[in-house]
């Protein structure tokens, strides 16, 4: 039986990584099961229920999801118990969350397919949970470990490299300082996950959809060897 994968394609807000994955789903010569692995519920393809009811309950109250962002630490008031159990919470269900995606990623993984993976939360969480140190919450550890130590990572990590500016420009969110940090912080992740190719993202789209093709069907092949 052919060997199947699970492929994350990573980089910052405006790399193009949802607009490559479509076109890979439509173009790799191989069968493929595109799966979101962010934290946007919008974007969202699979979702555990109790995932759409918090998502539901904080959107009432105005609060908006936005993934990874500066450590608590940073803050000058510590947070109530109140607070900090809502914290527990919600990592909770955002192990839950990711759990069930793997489950999924997995099951459809050895069945010989290439699970095309929309962001990765080991990626998006490397700089900011999994970094974590002592100073920060324990939710914050606890998600760190789990998403670096439990969940397994992907087969290849395709990085989508592209300039701050470019990003900027394409997203108009953060700032030139905060996205370099990011493209720092993806390009790290080459010593951390079993395989890692950064693939120029400042080009042409076909152009960075064949390099994509060639380099997962090169790894593909390896795998079958």
């Amino acid at each position: 039986m052919t060997a199947g994968m699970t492929v994350a394609l990573v980089g910052p807000d405006g790399a193009g990584k949802t607009t490559i994955a479509r076109r890979l789903v439509e173009e790799l010569s191989v069968p493929v099961v595109y799966l979101y692995m962010g934290v946007s519920a919008e974007s969202s393809n699979r979702m555990l229920p109790s995932t759409r009811v918090l998502r539901a309950l904080r959107r009432r109250k105005g609060v908006v999801d936005r993934g990874p962002g500066p450590s608590r630490r940073e803050q000058s008031t510590p947070p109530s118990v109140s607070k900090r159990l809502r914290a527990t919470a919600r990592v909770a269900n955002r192990i839950a969350e990711e759990s069930y995606r793997q489950l999924v990623a997995t099951w459809h993984r050895r069945r010989g397919n290439v699970v095309l993976f929309d962001r990765h939360f080991f990626a998006d969480y490397y700089m900011h949970d999994v970094a974590a140190t002592s100073d920060d919450p324990l939710s914050r550890r606890i998600h760190g470990f789990f998403v670096s130590r439990v969940l397994p990572k992907p087969d290849l990590i395709v990085y989508l490299d592209v300039p701050s500016a470019v990003l900027f420009a394409r997203k108009g969110e953060g700032s030139l300082e905060l996205l370099e940090e990011m493209r720092h912080s993806y390009g790290r992740l080459a010593d951390a996950v079993p395989a890692y190719v950064a693939v120029d993202g400042n080009r042409p789209l076909d152009d960075v959809v064949d390099d994509v093709t060639a380099t997962i069907l090169t790894h593909r092949a390896s795998l079958d060897r």
